[in-house]
């Protein structure tokens, strides 16, 4: 792989102002020898002239946040990172890369899910380049390139995990943003690594089931979500009763044998899990009469 190297160039201004000066004085001496009729001399100030004047095409401007490819004849010559009017061999091109930090949002892509349900999600991801040379010549476009291996990031990534889920230690789409974050922006990087591109940041920017079954997934999700719900009420509950018990037992505020102590059970857990409002019921009698 090429790597990147600073490129050898000289100051701008100094060079155009010594530029200006030589023509300056080859004018004159033009002007010279055409009045004293020496042919060679003629030529010869002639010629100097017409190099002093390719020379001045080797001049260029290196804005900020902005690197300058130097090829001397399609060879690397090196990468001018130095901000200012520079100077160059006037037969070496100079191949202008942004070093600015870019925006990039992916199309909306439908794929399935790790169950298998197709869904919509988009992305953005937040680069830019660090590595000119590998930019220019390992990859043949690198903006293209940044676009596709994002979006087949994307895909991949989506695939790998399921859209929801209300199981603990289960990565899921929709409700780890930040897990689902780290691992898009390291696999991005991972792709985009060989063309000298550094991924800043990479969020999910749009995250839906496919219209098809938005409907149905919707009510799927208030299913489990009602179950997940009626789950941590019972296991609550449960504690609570035997909690109650305990207390009861250890004060010694009640002797309740089996029978009793079922019927206390059934009506805590009646009052605790139901989801409405119970009626108190004043019982004048015993559990027996």
């Amino acid at each position: 792989m090429i790597q990147e190297r600073p490129a050898r160039t000289a100051n701008g201004f100094l060079m155009l102002v010594l530029l200006l000066l030589v023509m300056a004085v080859l004018v004159i001496a033009l002007i010279g020898t055409i009045r004293e009729a020496l042919p060679w001399g003629i030529v010869l100030c002639t010629l100097l002239i017409i190099v002093d004047f390719l020379a001045l095409f080797g001049l260029f401007a290196v804005h900020p946040n902005e690197a300058r490819v130097v090829q001397f004849f399609g060879n690397y010559a090196g990468t001018c990172k130095t901000t200012g009017l520079r100077w160059v061999n006037p037969f070496c091109t100079c191949r202008r890369v942004s070093l600015r930090v870019r925006n990039f949002e992916s199309g909306m892509l439908k794929v399935n899910e790790l169950d298998g349900n197709p869904i919509e999600i988009a992305a953005v991801v937040v680069w830019k380049v660090v590595d000119t040379a590998e930019a220019v010549f390992e990859v043949d476009d690198y903006q293209n390139f940044v676009q596709v291996q994002s979006e087949a990031a994307l895909r991949n990534l989506a695939t790998s995990y399921p859209y929801d889920t209300h199981e603990e230690n289960v990565i899921a789409l929709r409700s780890h943003v930040n897990e689902i974050a780290e691992e898009l922006k390291r696999e991005v990087q991972d792709r985009l690594a060989k063309a000298g591109v550094e991924v800043i940041e990479a969020r999910i920017s749009h995250l839906a089931y496919a219209p098809e079954i938005a409907s149905a997934m919707l009510q799927r999700q208030q299913a489990s979500a009602i179950i997940a719900a009626r789950q941590k009420i019972v296991e609550g509950a449960v504690g609570m009763v035997e909690m109650a018990l305990a207390e009861l037992s250890a004060k010694e505020v009640v002797t309740l044998d089996d029978e009793r102590r079922a019927a206390m059970v059934s009506n805590l857990l009646v009052v605790l899990c139901s989801d409405r409002h119970t009626q108190p019921v004043v019982n004048t009698g015993t559990i027996y009469h």
